[in-house]
């Protein structure tokens, strides 16, 4: 099955949702669940594997995103263990770098969709 313009849509929002989540983390609204890091259970990273994989998995872009998306994810756990330790205003600045790896997503994702739209 053909991947849409919405699919590309629902993978943004499900990174947005990530941002999210590890920001009230930061801020003490929620505590932090290990599979907020997870690649598996990670909604973008289980978009990858279900959706895009299997009929656009030997794209380049498929492995870049999926390499980003590990790194930031390790990024923010990273951040979380700094905020428990105690350097609260040190893991929050850190959002920047998560803000970072999001972009490189998001102009992944712009590339994938657009060959997808010509495929």
């Amino acid at each position: 099955m053909a991947l849409t313009s919405f699919d590309f849509q629902q993978a943004r929002v499900k990174q947005v949702l990530f941002k999210s989540r590890l920001r009230s983390v930061l801020y003490g609204v929620r505590e932090a669940e290990p599979a907020l890091f997870s690649l598996r259970e990670n909604p973008l990273g289980q978009w990858l594997q279900t959706s895009v994989k299997p009929t656009l998995g030997g794209q380049p872009e498929v492995r870049e995103i999926e390499r980003v998306l590990q790194q930031m994810l390790t990024k923010g756990q990273d951040l979380v263990t700094s905020y428990t330790r105690g350097h609260i205003e040190e893991s929050r600045a850190g959002l920047d770098q998560i803000n970072t790896f999001a972009d490189h997503i998001e102009v992944l994702l712009t590339r994938l969709e657009m060959g997808a739209a010509v495929a």
